[in-house]
């Protein structure tokens, strides 16, 4: 027997209903239709509902046999990623009505694997700051977070059990600790990049969105191609970790609420963790966050150089901006901030010989009121720089009732050992 509401399970267990025929595609997505249907009017989580065609797609699946590990599973798809007979709009006006020739490679994976896409979520003009108009579900007063805004909100209200994002800064990691999901970026360079709206060729990752450790895991098999991360036995049985107290830097911003969440999480884990100690922050390490925003905003300026030339009146203001300082570091300048770059990921390797992960703050706490910011991304801009693979772990409330949580933090590569490491500090947390 599963949930009155299809929609409602994890989809890791939704994946083994359907796998066993006691669940029919067609009846998980009509579920979710129903709940967009309710709460998409509120929400405003989705760029594109592609209802036939993936009601077509369930049914297909439901009269043939097994694809895969996603097979039956709807899937929310950011609009920064191509896709060949969906609008891709990447949260811009210059780009309304477009239809790439083809989809992006982590939605064909996706595909591949038996994902029905269920539709296009909303992205921030860009995949940066310019905010569209998807709202916090748990509070629609709030912001989301972003850039992957509508997928990390469509996945927290039960709209959806998985959804695709990416993270150049914290635009994975900070919509699921504002939504309250499990957000995974995955280590740089693990999964493909292919027709999705490029960036910044030294951060950008592709990643996801689910409800609880085994579904980004589920999720993150598929992306990476490394079943590792979806080890039955590993996920369900973890061992316990080495974990590094590192609150980097900028701990005097983080807020009461994030605060109280790392004090939980210090109260809870440390009992029964196999050591946990202060990972102090390497002296040698240069200022990550500023060296985050200067490579992206040099990056951004030059990939994004047909919009910036062609198309700046249909450009925000924040865009506009960053155009100017990117522009404004020169070539010389930019491969001096690269070399630096690749000498903090070498120092940040150090770390792991002594812990299995790190323990993070993901934001300074609860997603601020408004919905005309996304909120501040500080606490993940050195993680992007440095490459590493991160879990965003929903396990507490702040002040307003809104979710508050942490993040933890991998040896680059090394992302089932993370997986494994977030399921059995989720599993105490959550309890």
């Amino acid at each position: 027997m599963h949930a009155a509401r299809p929609n409602e399970l994890y989809a890791w267990q939704a994946a083994r209903l359907l796998a066993r025929r006691e669940l029919s595609a067609v009846e998980l997505l009509r579920a979710c239709l129903d709940r967009i249907a309710e709460r998409e009017p509120h929400v405003l989580a989705f760029a594109h509902l592609a209802s036939e065609a993936a009601l077509a797609q369930a049914s297909a699946l439901d009269a043939g046999t097994w694809r895969g590990p996603l097979h039956g599973l709807p899937l929310g798809v950011k609009d920064l990623f191509d896709t060949a007979a969906m609008p891709t709009t990447y949260g811009s006006p210059v780009y309304a009505g477009h239809r790439p020739a083809a989809d992006a490679a982590a939605v064909v994976l996706c595909r591949e694997a038996g994902a029905v896409l269920a539709g296009k979520t909303v992205t921030t003009e860009f995949a940066y700051f310019q905010p569209g108009p998807t709202r916090n579900p748990r509070n629609l007063a709030h912001t989301p977070g972003g850039s992957s805004s509508g997928s990390a909100a469509a996945v927290a209200d039960a709209m959806l059990p998985l959804a695709l994002g990416t993270q150049t800064a914290a635009s994975i990691i900070r919509p699921a600790a504002f939504c309250g999901v499990v957000g995974y970026k995955p280590s740089l360079g693990r999964v493909p990049r292919a027709g999705v709206k490029s960036l910044s060729e030294t951060m950008d990752v592709v990643g996801g969105f689910g409800r609880c450790v085994r579904d980004v895991a589920l999720l993150g098999a598929v992306l990476t191609g490394d079943q590792r991360l979806n080890d039955e036995a590993a996920l369900a049985a973890p061992a316990a970790p080495r974990i590094g107290l590192c609150l980097t830097p900028d701990a005097p911003q983080m807020g009461a609420d994030s605060q109280a969440a790392w004090a939980q999480a210090l109260r809870v884990l440390a009992p029964a963790a196999a050591r946990m100690a202060d990972a102090p922050w390497p002296a040698a390490l240069p200022g990550l966050v500023a060296l985050q925003k200067a490579v992206m905003a040099h990056e951004m300026a030059h990939a994004l150089s047909h919009e910036r030339t062609q198309h700046s009146a249909a450009l925000s203001e924040r865009l506009r901006g960053l155009f100017d300082e990117g522009m404004a570091i020169d070539g010389q300048a930019h491969v001096a901030k690269l070399q630096a770059t690749a000498a903090a990921r070498g120092l940040a390797n150090a770390w792991f010989d002594d812990f299995d992960l790190l323990l993070a703050p993901s934001t300074l706490g609860e997603a601020p009121a408004g919905i005309d910011a996304t909120g501040d991304p500080l606490f993940s801009r050195g993680w992007s720089l440095l490459g590493l693979p991160c879990v965003h772990l929903p396990f507490a409330r702040g002040s307003r009732g809104l979710p508050v949580g942490l993040q933890v933090v991998g040896r680059w590569g090394d992302d089932h050992r993370l997986m494994a490491a977030a399921q059995w500090c989720m599993a105490r947390l959550a309890g």
